[in-house]
């Protein structure tokens, strides 16, 4: 079946609030050498994304400046050297942008299967989020079996996901949340103890619960306004792993003797900066280890709200409100 000449894609004229953004009509991207051509029949929708369309999260410059990290559907072309996939396949994808549009052109090293049993609403929750815990999370700052781990925004796509990659690991996991629901849904994804972050002092929690030994590992997506409060949860040897800025990136007037009296490791990242190479070797770990997890239904992504194409704005709205539980994924027609 031959490609159409022209594609649906969400535009973003100028930055600012999510009703900026409006559908409209151009030609497909090209396919370059190593990339795969897909038709895009879901999309996820990620807090990069927000802040991209807010203009504080440029998009690299060769990458696609349309929104969207992670996609799911089918394969009609495939660029030059592209020998690990063929046309018709069903692959979910880690976009380095474009994801939200008929098609999109993705490096074939950062497309995965879809897991047995999965449809395109379900694969495309994968990429953004699996892709961001397992570097950071596992990778970076190296959690295995028998240790602790403090995850904030327990029920964000990123933390539902880590809550449920911890536990299959065998961590154990604390993690926060904003309301007593909030909670709830964090221990039935694994948590042994969800903390109410607006009711209690999750320090004072962890303190409690490790018998002032404190965690491993902290998860972290709040950033300035929890960096003291995050040192003061860490065990002796822990690790900050710090994936977002939600509460500011400048930390005022923080002690850091902690991170000398207990030998703290404090890193992070973030995804679209790495190379082809570094994406690929997380794909291809996560088909290793994580997949298998998947198809035998211990570990799942958590789908929230499922919107058309055309809603793409309410869904921004609905992101940037933090009502949801899990992923919000765009499908399209």
């Amino acid at each position: 079946m031959p490609l159409p000449e022209s594609m649906r894609y969400v535009d973003l004229p100028f930055f600012g609030e999510a009703d900026v953004m409006t559908l409209a009509t151009g030609p497909l991207p090209a396919v370059r050498s190593g990339e795969i051509l897909v038709r895009v029949e879901a999309a996820g929708i990620n807090r990069p994304d927000v802040a991209q369309r807010q203009g504080t999260y440029p998009a690299p410059k060769d990458a696609s400046p349309v929104l969207g990290l992670e996609v799911a559907g089918e394969v009609v072309a495939l660029g030059e050297g592209v020998e690990e996939f063929a046309l018709g396949d069903k692959v979910c994808a880690l976009a380095n942008g474009g994801g939200y549009a008929e098609y999109c052109a993705v490096p074939a090293g950062q497309a995965l299967p879809w897991p047995k049993g999965y449809d395109a609403v379900r694969a495309a929750a994968l990429p953004e989020t699996f892709f961001t815990v397992w570097a950071n999370l596992f990778q970076m700052a190296g959690l295995t079996e028998g240790e602790t781990v403090l995850i904030h925004g327990g029920t964000s796509g990123i933390g539902t996901t880590a809550i449920q990659l911890a536990r299959a690991f065998g961590a154990e996991v604390f993690a926060t949340a904003g309301s007593a629901e909030k909670c709830q849904a964090c221990v039935d994804l694994g948590a042994s103890r969800a903390i109410n972050y607006k009711t209690e002092d999750f320090v004072e929690v962890i303190k409690a619960e490790t018998k002032k030994r404190g965690v491993d590992t902290v998860l972290d997506m709040i950033g300035a306004a929890y960096f003291q409060k995050n040192l003061a949860c860490l065990a002796k040897d822990g690790c900050l792993s710090i994936i977002a800025f939600l509460g500011g990136a400048v930390a005022d007037k923080v002690d850091l003797t902690p991170i000398m009296v207990k030998r703290l490791t404090v890193t992070g990242s973030t995804m679209r900066p790495r190379t082809g190479d570094e994406k690929r070797g997380i794909r291809d770990e996560l088909v290793a280890e994580v997949w298998p997890l998947i198809e035998a239904g211990k570990v799942a992504p958590v789908v929230h709200t499922v919107l058309p194409f055309d809603q793409v704005v309410e869904a921004h709205r609905l992101m940037e409100s933090s009502q949801h539980i899990g992923k919000i994924v765009l499908k399209l027609g």
